[in-house]
């Protein structure tokens, strides 16, 4: 059914967009919609500020990692990238 998957779509996008608003990264484990929508956002020409993709792990581990890209990335370098984690 395309109902389901459209509206998920267009929450994605409600999504990037609010972060965009406010200048913020997303962090998501939704790997597979966020990497098509963010394409299409960056294809249209418009700007993110960066999206990080975790895989499923400990919340303990994944804190590390975000930690770990907070502290050796600025803000300038994610713009438009999509970090893994």
């Amino acid at each position: 059914m395309l109902l389901p998957r459209l509206k998920q779509a267009n929450s994605i996008i409600t999504t990037i967009n609010y972060a965009v608003s406010h200048q913020r990264a997303i962090f998501t484990h939704n790997r597979a919609d966020f990497e098509v929508r963010a394409l299409e956002y960056f294809a249209a020409g418009k700007t993110h500020y960066g999206i990080i993709i975790g895989t499923r792990r400990p919340p303990y581990e994944l804190a590390q990692r975000l930690l770990r890209i907070l502290n050796q990335t600025t803000a300038d370098e994610m713009v438009n990238q999509m970090q893994y984690i």
